[in-house]
């Protein structure tokens, strides 16, 4: 017993020191001791080839950013038009004190598109490193340094996910390749996860997916109607009665809704594309008009220049669609011209009954 009080008491005396020696610590400060100093670009020229896009192209690396103690040290590789870097892009970040990262051609050539360097013409691309701690603490900044980059002709810069209907109650059916220009992609909105459809739906099912080709991403139907499932097993969107409708999806919420609306009443004999994309306003690109719902018009990998552009129908100005927005939108009657910031070839959707259009640019 004698033995059991005086281990209690050493105890007690041995956290009450203990106590003491926390309140006299020093408190550990962390401070930069040097800039991370990109020490190499593994090239100085770099002439891109289209013909291989997944080669290595550069490789980017630095010294280690030091601190007073031990840290675990983020990386951002920045780059720019202008030794100012006036207007930087964040061309990769690195975690757990990484210091080199690679890029292929294609990496390279998408950077040097987003940068505003021109294809075919030899200019200058400026480096720099950011290093810093948590969330933007305690920044260090490389020297800038520079390669002399070549680009290619580069597709346009589309940083949208699309969604394509896919069933026998659409114009698509059930068939999943790549090759089928049938299925309708849904038209996005400024909410990168809401999209809308207003069609012809036919009497039988559908689901949507992200990619033509591909099952991987798909939306079905969910444990109720309204509700949506990116479950492969996910049962089909019924559709009871042949009709125009109107499909709302939410993606991130995961719900939908599927209404009815008024059959479209005007029908046309032709809608063009015409405009500045043609490379003059006075030639018409032909869209093909859909043999499953009359109202929406297509054309597959149509070569068109940048410029600005409008629909028209019946190759005559009493009718024609605009609006400013680039890729997609919801063009009106005698709206303003469509930009096209580049030169591609470029998948055309478009729907005369609700002026909904999507141009995506064919990779």
């Amino acid at each position: 017993m004698k033995n059991i009080v005086v281990n209690k008491l050493l105890l007690a005396v041995i956290m009450i020191f203990g106590l003491m020696s926390c309140e006299d610590r020093d408190i550990i400060t962390i401070e930069n001791q040097s800039a991370p100093i990109v020490m190499d670009l593994s090239a100085e020229n770099l002439l891109l080839d289209q013909n291989f896009p997944q080669n290595p192209a550069l490789t980017v690396s630095w010294e280690r950013a030091t601190f007073t103690v031990p840290v675990e040290v983020k990386y951002h590789v920045e780059i720019s038009s202008t030794a100012s870097f006036a207007d930087p892009y964040l061309l990769a970040q690195t975690a757990q004190s990484v210091t080199n990262v690679s890029f292929t051609t294609q990496e390279m050539n998408e950077a040097a598109k987003r940068i505003g360097l021109v294809p075919f013409e030899s200019q200058k691309m400026y480096f720099r490193v950011t290093s810093y701690l948590g969330d933007n603490d305690m920044q260090q900044q490389s020297k800038i340094t520079s390669i002399n980059i070549t680009p290619y002709l580069a597709s346009p810069t589309y940083d949208f996910v699309d969604l394509y209907l896919i069933g026998d109650a659409t114009a698509g059916g059930w068939d999943n390749l790549a090759t089928n220009f049938n299925l309708m992609p849904l038209l996005k909105t400024a909410d990168g996860s809401k999209y809308t459809f207003t069609g012809l739906f036919k009497a039988g099912g559908f689901k949507m997916i992200k990619e033509k080709g591909s099952w991987v991403a798909q939306y079905g139907l969910g444990a109720a109607a309204g509700q949506l499932s990116t479950d492969g097993g996910s049962g089909d969107i019924k559709v009871l009665t042949e009709g125009y409708y109107k499909l709302t999806v939410d993606t991130s919420a995961l719900t939908y809704t599927f209404e009815p609306v008024t059959a479209p009443t005007t029908t046309y004999t032709s809608v063009s594309i015409i405009g500045s994309v043609n490379g003059n306003w006075d030639t018409d690109t032909q869209l093909t008009q859909s043999t499953f719902d009359p109202h929406v018009w297509t054309k597959p990998g149509v070569s068109l220049s940048a410029g600005e552009f409008k629909f028209r129908a019946n190759n005559a100005w009493d009718t024609s669609w605009g609006t400013n927005s680039e890729f997609f939108g919801t063009a009106t009657i005698n709206g303003a011209n469509i930009p096209l910031s580049a030169e591609w070839t470029y998948d055309v959707y478009f729907n005369d009954a609700t002026g909904a259009y999507t141009l995506i640019p064919v990779k």
